[in-house]
């Protein structure tokens, strides 16, 4: 910002009470100069700068203040606005656009050590599938409420990154994963000796748990307890969760945390893979690009 632009911005507020004389004499301008900047006409790029930053409040303010310079970029794209992921990044900041934040990773997981010292890892950080139905992730997360906490069990297909199933109760025995496996079972194709991988919670090593996922025809998958990447599909989900809705409100019941919660899994999952849409663009590639690159790098780890 020149110090012309700062004397404007000043002058237009009803707050300032110090006049453009002495403003001018503060900062070493002179208050003609001041004035006949005022009165050119505006510039191309001053137009294009202002035009874009209006675009930019309109997609963080429609993101519900989840969209980062990332996914803003792609919606620019997406109507043929030309300017690179930089340049957002740079007007957003100047203007203090800020998308809602993550918070840190904390290890809630418990591992029945006698079950779990068994479980091979088939996964090894490679999400990715070549058709629905032949590897899949699940996971726990509690969510508080005023009333108590309730906890959410997801099934997600690794083809479609979709979640495929789910179930929410007040409690986390293993019948809250159970039923979400037996709810994917019976809404999703689950083919012969498809993968089944979770973290190494004791409901996941449960017997009953383990008869289920045998009984479905499937292979049980478990990476290691306490590294999140090692399960960062179905973790990525959950911090997207969290961060754009959860922890941006405050559930007074626990019917309206389960009403709230399930609103956002199924637009979650409206979104068909590879459809050029934003949703698709931004969380979808976070999922699956972003997250992917991280995935890589750690392998060899």
């Amino acid at each position: 910002m020149s110090k012309y632009e700062y004397i404007d911005s000043q002058k237009s507020d009803p707050a300032n009470q110090n006049s453009v004389v002495k403003m001018c004499f503060w900062l070493g301008v002179s208050t003609s100069g001041f004035y006949h900047w005022a009165m050119r006409p505006q510039s191309a790029t001053s137009a294009r700068r202002e035009a874009l930053i209006a675009r930019l409040q309109h997609f963080l303010e429609e993101s519900d203040g989840t969209y980062g310079y990332r996914r803003i970029h792609a919606d620019l794209g997406a109507e043929q606005t030309e300017c690179s992921p930089e340049t957002v990044r740079q007007l957003m900041r100047q203007i203090g656009l800020v998308a809602c934040q993550p918070r840190p990773f904390r290890i809630t997981a418990e591992a029945d050590a006698a079950a779990a010292v068994s479980m091979p890892d088939l996964v090894k950080r490679d999400f990715t599938a070549d058709r629905p139905g032949v590897k899949f992730v699940g996971d726990i997360t509690y969510i508080h409420t005023w009333q108590g906490f309730i906890y959410l069990a997801t099934v997600i297909d690794c083809y479609s990154k979709k979640v495929v199933s789910w179930s929410i109760a007040d409690h986390m025995r293993t019948e809250l994963v159970a039923d979400a496996l037996r709810n994917a079972a019976a809404t999703t194709l689950i083919e012969p000796d498809a993968i089944w991988h979770s973290d190494r919670g004791s409901v996941y090593t449960s017997t009953e748990f383990r008869a289920l996922v045998t009984g479905l025809g499937m292979r049980s998958s478990m990476g290691r307890i306490g590294v999140c990447w090692d399960n960062s599909m179905a973790e990525s989900f959950f911090s997207m969760l969290k961060n754009e809705r959860v922890y941006r409100t405050a559930y007074a019941t626990k019917l309206q945390a389960r009403s709230d919660v399930i609103r956002y899994i199924e637009g979650f999952t409206t979104v068909d893979a590879g459809t050029p849409h934003s949703v698709t663009a931004g969380r979808m590639k976070s999922t699956t690009v972003i997250n992917s690159q991280n995935w890589q790098r750690r392998k060899n780890h």
